[in-house]
């Protein structure tokens, strides 16, 4: 039985394919202008992107003295003050143990280096003296002749830390008026905006409110957790500074992958510089055993409730924000899925159909029943 295709559904169908062909790439080109808008006022978005983050942090604290009737500005103040004196004491929670065993710290390293050395002139490797020292002076002149690219280097170093100083003291800023005003901000938005948006937009930017601070709050959970395990294991191995490991690994959760390899880096030579190789290969271990709880388990087991994203979606955003804007995409992958999650869950919202009740016929005897 031979079947013949109607032309007129076909030009139907091809007509309905270009629509939305074309629909989709005008989607795709506006999408593409407002990444590069969003690239070119980076400057300013960075650190609104910061301040937000911040304040869905200490949000909780001010609302708490607002609700007891402190001043929204007393209460701003008082909540951004608290926020500095605990970042600073959290900096010198680690900076003094580390500046009070630099010595240690410094003849550990000489030792370890040492060691290394006798143990590179021995078998297997049999490397002498003389050979180390002109393995020594060709790493010397190259660094002479690379002094250029060096400078630069620095330069460019140097650079990078006033813009994070500069971001740093403009996010404090924005967070102390977004604490002081935020409450205010959606009302403003309704009066701003014509028709429909006066209602989608606010209501969009509530729920995204609340996802923000479901990140954070996770992230937060992650990064405690992390601390808990790693400076459990270093006091049980008997590695030094276990405290100020710890806090250094609570706080580098909130910058994937580079903050979880640093706070690493930085306790396993601190192990290698105190207690030798065999303890540093197990602090090691631990870390690596900790890194990959977190990052394939109790990551996006949090992550996924606190944001209502499945544990999958979570691990691809982060794979994907990596590969296309390295530290800063990790860190923002989450959180930017999430929102666009809230963004499809309104529209979907909007664009279904309501649920049709079943209607109701009369029987013959007066009585109601469902058709």
């Amino acid at each position: 039985m031979s079947v013949t295709l109607s032309s007129t559904k076909s030009r139907a169908a091809l007509r309905a394919s270009a629509r939305v062909s074309g629909e989709l790439l005008l989607v795709l080109v506006m999408t593409a202008v407002a990444v590069w808008l969003l690239g070119r006022m980076w400057s300013i978005v960075w650190p609104l992107i910061v301040g937000l983050l911040l304040t869905t942090l200490t949000w909780p604290t001010a609302r708490y003295l607002r609700r007891h009737g402190w001043p929204p500005a007393l209460a701003a103040s008082v909540v951004t003050v608290l926020f500095l004196l605990v970042a600073g004491g959290v900096v010198a929670l680690i900076a003094v143990p580390v500046a009070s065993q630099s010595g240690e710290l410094t003849d550990g390293v000489v030792e370890g280096i040492q060691r290394l050395r006798e143990w590179a002139s021995g078998p297997p490797l049999n490397i002498g003296d003389d050979q180390i020292t002109g393995a020594l002076d060709s790493a010397t002149a190259r660094v002479q002749d690379s002094v250029g690219s060096m400078v630069t280097t620095v330069v460019t170093g140097v650079g990078t830390v006033v813009n994070g100083v500069v971001t740093a003291v403009l996010a404090v800023f924005l967070m102390f008026f977004m604490l002081k005003d935020g409450p205010r901000f959606l009302p403003w938005l309704t009066r701003q905006l014509p028709g429909r948006f006066a209602t989608d937009v606010p209501t969009v930017a509530a729920r995204a409110w609340k996802t923000l601070g479901e990140f954070v709050r996770s992230q937060a959970y992650v990064g405690l957790l992390d601390a808990v395990l790693i400076g459990l294991g270093l006091w049980i191995v008997g590695v030094p500074l276990v405290l100020p490991l710890a806090v250094l690994t609570f706080v580098a959760a909130f910058v994937p992958i580079v903050g979880a390899l640093f706070a690493g880096f930085v306790a396993v030579l601190i192990a290698l510089v105190s207690n030798g190789l065999t303890d540093a290969l197990i602090v090691l271990a631990i870390i690596i055993v900790v890194q990959q709880l977190e990052g394939n388990v109790f990551q996006p087991m949090i992550q996924s409730r606190g944001l209502g994203l499945h544990a999958a979606v979570i691990l691809l955003a982060v794979t994907l924000g990596g590969s296309l804007a390295g530290i800063v995409g990790s860190l923002l992958a989450v959180p930017v899925a999430a929102l666009i999650a809230v963004v499809w869950n309104y529209l979907r919202e909007q664009l279904s159909e309501p649920r049709q009740e079943p209607e109701a016929s009369v029987s013959p005897s007066g009585a109601v029943s469902p058709s």
